[in-house]
Formats: C-alpha cells, structure tokens, sequence
C-alpha cells in the first residue's frame, strides 16, 4: 500500500521503543513552514546508515491518517510545539520506498509498474466516486482527477530516491523514464502539499536540467539546514552512553571508545557527527567492531582510487596517516558518472561517507572507516610504494618490539627516499605523519593515538595493546634533535602515567612499557632511533 500506508505507524513506533532511541522530532518543526508553500519540495541528502529512513517513516507516521490508537508522538520534543495537535495525523500521505522490487524483476518496466499501478488502486478504493479506473490513467492523472473533484492535496514521503540507478536493469533509457516519471508526478502539481525525500546521491548526479530542479537540496557537507537531525551528536551520545551503562550487565567499551570508533564527521555547521546506526549496534551487541556496509557503490568508488593512483596515492597514504588533505568537493553533475579527477573523487567519497569534509581539508573520520582504507592499502592490487611501505610496517613494529634500532632506520628511510616522497619533512608533524604510516600495521594489535594527553603533558603517539599481557609502546619525535632526547622528555613528563588508566578506566596492562625516541636530522636527512623499557 501506497497511500495512507499503516506501515510508517508501526516501523517508527517500534523504533521509539528502542533502548538507544534519538529523538529527532523536532525536525518536523523546520517542515511545516513549507507545507503548502512554493518551497514544499524537501530533498535530503546524507551517507548511508545516518538515519534517513527512520526520520522517512518519522515523517510519514506523524502527518499520515493511517495511525493507530497509540499515540507514539506524545512523548516526543515535538508535542511540546503549539502546532502539535493541528498538524498530527491530519494528512493523506503517499510513501514510497524505492528501493523496493517487485518479485523477479528484471526491468525498469515491472519497477515502475508496481509503482503507478499500485498508487492507482489505492486511489480508486479511497476515491471511488471520481471515476476512475486502474489501468486507464497513469497515477499523476489520478491524482490530477481527484484534486480537481475534492480539492484533495497530499503529502509525498518518498525514501531512497536514488536506490533505481544502482540497480542492474537500469539502462540510461530507463534513468531519464524514471527521472520524468518524478517530474511528471511531482514537479508544479496541485496537489502536492509537501514533498520529502531522500537519498544517498544529489540530484545533480542524475538530473542536470530541469526534471527535479523544484527541490531545494541540503547535504551533509555544504547545507546548515537540517544538519542536527542526521548523525548523532557529542550530547547525544553522552545520554546514550549513560543509558549504556545502566541497562548492561558487563559492560565493555568506553566513552572514549565511541569516539574513536564511530565519531569525526563534519556537519556544514561544524558540529563533529557519529554514525547512528554504528553506535546502536555496538552499544546493542556491547562490542566495537566495523558496522559498515562494504559492497555496492564502496565498492565502485574503490575501483576509481586504484584507476586513479597518480591523483590520490599520495593524498591517501596521508589520510591513513592521520593527516588532513586540501581539497575543494562539489557537487555531481551528469557528466560525472565516470570520477576522473582528484576532487570528482573526493566528492564522492565525501557523499558516500567514506571521508569528512571540514574547512577545505578532507579526512578519514573514524578508525571503523580507517579499517576499510587499511584493507585497501594492504591488498595486493594497491597504490604502489604505498603498498610497499605498508608491508615494511609490519618489520617496522617488530623492529621496535625487539629493539632493532638499524632496522627501525632502515625502513624509516625508505619512506623518506620513496619514488614519490609525499612530505617536505621540514617540520615534526610531517615526521609524525610517516612514522604513522610506518606503524600501520600496528593498529592491527594496538590502539594508536596521536598527540595524547599522558602524565604532564602530551605524548606523540601512545599504543595501547589490544592485548593485556602485549607491551606498551610511548613514542615522541624529534626535529634536529636526538632521540635520547626524547626519552629522556618520556620520562620527565611520566608519560608512562597514562597506561594506568584515566578515574574509571581498567589499566592492567602486565606486558613491558616501551619508550622510543625518533629523530630527523633535516641537514644529514638521516634518522636516529632508540628504544628503552621504563
């Protein structure tokens, strides 16, 4: 069922329901002022899994008629608004999901059948007056009917508009018919009271005239609007947290875990966004691990950095680094369908959620998605010296594991006089940013950190084994100095503090406590490292 569908009820009162429920009700107060309006198309675009479909049947269950006795909305921000009883539960809404298919579909044809012929007969039952009849009439026509018989409008909720082009039977053809059938159905009609929808791609990727230009767009990187309701927030992830903490028996992951794992992308108003569905499963499951899809359009988009090497290798091994790179991101235009530059790239990945955006810089946001880019720059078909340095790294830790300083500044070098050198190494964050990448297989079996806070002052990297009985690794870096120095600032400062654990966290760590010391001697462009249990 199309319209009046019962379904967007039931999905959102099961959702408020949820243990790690987010209120993002308040949303519906920057929609109503467009209802009726010439502005009343809504497009949302945002990566998957940051909760577009569950604000999708938010919308459908608070203005649909199709409600059921319980009155899920009640508790809610929004029932706290003036408008709450004028607006609920007062509307004809139409919800497609589009990314639904018919059984056995093989064509665009029986997509879009299921579709028009479905909405039609729903029509026909409510409207059985106006003289219609399924088959006769495509489903804008019925709906051009019936305005003009009832002064009937209706409120469109459509998810997923942009699911159709990554389906195998879609050809260019069919993609233009789709895009007509939106114009067609949508664009300048009277009886649309208010349009929602949503999806993963902007319009411009598909649509580059005038079939959906009715809709104003509002993405995550570059739109103010809306950007507190997709994404959790730093507050809102405190409370979760709490709640956490009261309702698991043995619970196992840190504030500070959540963070690491899921936070770190960019809202066009600067607030740092979580993943939602990311951070629900692992408070759910108790257990931090990578909740992201990889297949389907990740999969695309890793295809177009392995044919694009020379544009991206150097700006990615920075990115695994840890660093930020400059890049202007823009939006898609039809011409874009093959990425074959830098920023077609970046934007990309951006829209799809695999970097963040933030002042003109972009980055890997979180350790679930540095995870993916590791298994990129670990595979056999990879970015060349990147991939090499990459394999060096696992000499690199048991080098500093067993205190094989000349084999630690062997490979050291061989990052520094690489075929493409990616830093000028004229300041210590550039050293830093190697000597992360010549660390990258140590996330394997350590937790890394960057510029932590440890004992009275801030440690360059600290690696904390995910293993108890593992040793402990402070690492501090040194410009034209020598790294007997920076041992020596490891144990002035008592960096070693950190590893008993900050007021509520377990310590317990029985392995050894490493302090090692690199330097780069910027005239003799050569490294010097040492290695010291504390």
């Amino acid at each position: 069922m199309f319209l009046n569908s019962r379904g967007p009820f039931e999905v959102y009162g099961k959702i408020t329901k949820d243990t790690f429920f987010v209120d993002k009700s308040m949303l519906l107060a920057e929609l109503i002022p467009a209802f009726g309006k010439a502005n009343c198309y809504v497009c949302i675009t945002r990566p998957r899994r940051f909760g577009k479909t569950v604000v999708a049947n938010m919308v459908g269950a608070f203005f649909g008629k199709a409600c059921g006795e319980e009155r899920i909305f009640d508790g809610l921000a929004v029932s706290r608004e003036v408008f709450y009883e004028t607006y609920l539960n007062q509307y004809d809404v139409i919800y497609i999901d589009f990314s639904r298919l018919p059984k056995d579909c093989k064509s665009y044809g029986q997509y879009i059948d299921r579709i028009e012929s479905g909405l039609v007969e729903d029509l026909v039952k409510k409207y059985p007056d106006c003289g219609i009849e399924a088959g006769n009439f495509s489903c804008g026509d019925v709906l051009q009917k019936v305005y003009e018989q009832t002064g009937d409008r209706f409120v469109f909720v459509m998810d997923e508009w942009d699911a159709v082009f990554h389906m195998p039977f879609i050809s260019g053809d069919s993609q233009q018919e789709y895009l007509l059938f939106l114009k067609g159905l949508l664009k300048d009609q009277p009886y649309v009271e208010f349009a929602y929808m949503t999806g993963v791609l902007p319009i411009a990727k598909y649509s580059s005239g005038s079939e959906l230009n009715m809709f104003v767009e509002y993405d995550m990187a570059t739109s103010r609007k809306f950007s507190e309701y997709f994404g959790f927030l730093d507050t809102e992830v405190d409370r979760l947290y709490e709640r956490y903490e009261r309702v698991t028996t043995g619970s196992g992951i840190t504030r500070r875990d959540l963070r690491l794992w899921y936070d770190g992308y960019y809202a066009a108003t600067g607030e740092r966004l979580y993943n939602p569905r990311s951070v629900v499963l692992a408070l759910t499951d108790n257990q931090l691990r990578n909740y992201w899809t990889s297949s389907g359009p990740y999969d695309e988009l890793f295809y177009y950095i392995r044919n694009n090497i020379a544009d991206v290798r150097d700006d990615l091994a920075l990115m695994v680094a840890g660093e930020k790179v400059v890049s202007e991101i823009g939006r898609f235009t039809a011409a874009s369908r093959e990425l074959t530059s830098r920023e077609q790239i970046y934007s990309a990945m951006v829209v799809y959620g695999l970097l963040t955006y933030e002042n003109g810089m972009v980055l890997i946001p979180n350790k679930e998605l540095m995870d993916k880019f590791n298994e990129l720059l670990l595979s056999k078909d990879s970015l060349g010296y990147v991939y090499r340095l990459a394999k060096k790294s696992e000499q690199m830790l048991q080098a500093t594991l067993a205190g094989d300083t000349r084999t630690m500044e062997e490979i050291l070098q061989f990052a520094h006089d690489t075929e493409a050198p990616i830093l000028a190494y004229n300041r210590e964050a550039d050293l830093s940013a190697v000597v992360n990448l010549c660390y990258l297989s140590a996330r394997n079996q350590y937790r890394v950190e960057r510029e932590e806070r440890a004992g009275k002052g801030f440690v360059d990297f600290i690696f904390y084994p995910e293993r108890k009985e593992s040793d402990c690794i402070l690492l501090e870096l040194k410009v034209d100095s020598t790294p007997r120095e920076a041992i020596a600032q490891i144990k002035e400062k008592q960096y070693g503090l950190r590893f008993q654990g900050r007021t509520g966290e377990d310590a317990g760590y029985t392995g050894r406590i490493l302090a090692v010391g690199i330097s780069y001697n910027r005239k003799t462009k050569e490294h010097s490292c040492l290695v010291e249990e504390l």
